[in-house]
């Protein structure tokens, strides 16, 4: 059985839309430069409103990638 060590990074993606959206933006933000995304955790969840409605999401995440060697 191979054995992995992993690293986890938080980040935090907005969105107007909803909060499956703020948490695929960082997502796909972070696919960019980090490899080997395996799974991620939500820590927190806020929004800004305007005018008594939900204007802004905001998720924070930590995500967990594998070290290479």
């Amino acid at each position: 059985m191979t054995e992995h060590v992993y690293k986890k990074i938080e980040l935090t993606g907005s969105s107007t839309v909803g909060m499956q959206e703020a948490i695929e933006n960082a997502i796909s933000k972070a696919s960019k430069t980090i490899h080997d995304m395996r799974w991620f955790e939500v820590i927190e969840t806020r929004g800004h409103i305007e005018n008594g409605k939900i204007a802004h999401w905001q998720v924070t995440i930590k995500i967990g990638f594998a070290l290479t060697e």
